[in-house]
């Protein structure tokens, strides 16, 4: 498995305990940042992400997901 491309500008952060169950969390966008990094990243209009868990389960993060299908040989 590749090493984890993270994603510039995008942070996710843990709703704090005072939050109705029903908040799983906040998303900060660093606007610059983040716009930067879409027209970098994007394939066909999309660019893909992955929200993970840090080996600690402490920490939320997105990752890039460059996933592509295999061409099919004929």
């Amino acid at each position: 498995m590749s090493a984890p491309k993270f994603v510039d500008g995008l942070i996710f952060k843990r709703p704090n305990e005072k939050c109705p169950e029903f908040v799983k969390g906040k998303l900060s966008i660093k606007v610059d940042e983040f716009i930067a990094y879409l027209k970098a990243n994007e394939q066909n209009g999309w660019v893909n992400l992955d929200l993970l868990t840090s080996k600690d389960k402490t920490k939320l993060y997105f990752t890039l997901n460059d996933w592509k299908p295999r061409a099919e040989v004929v």
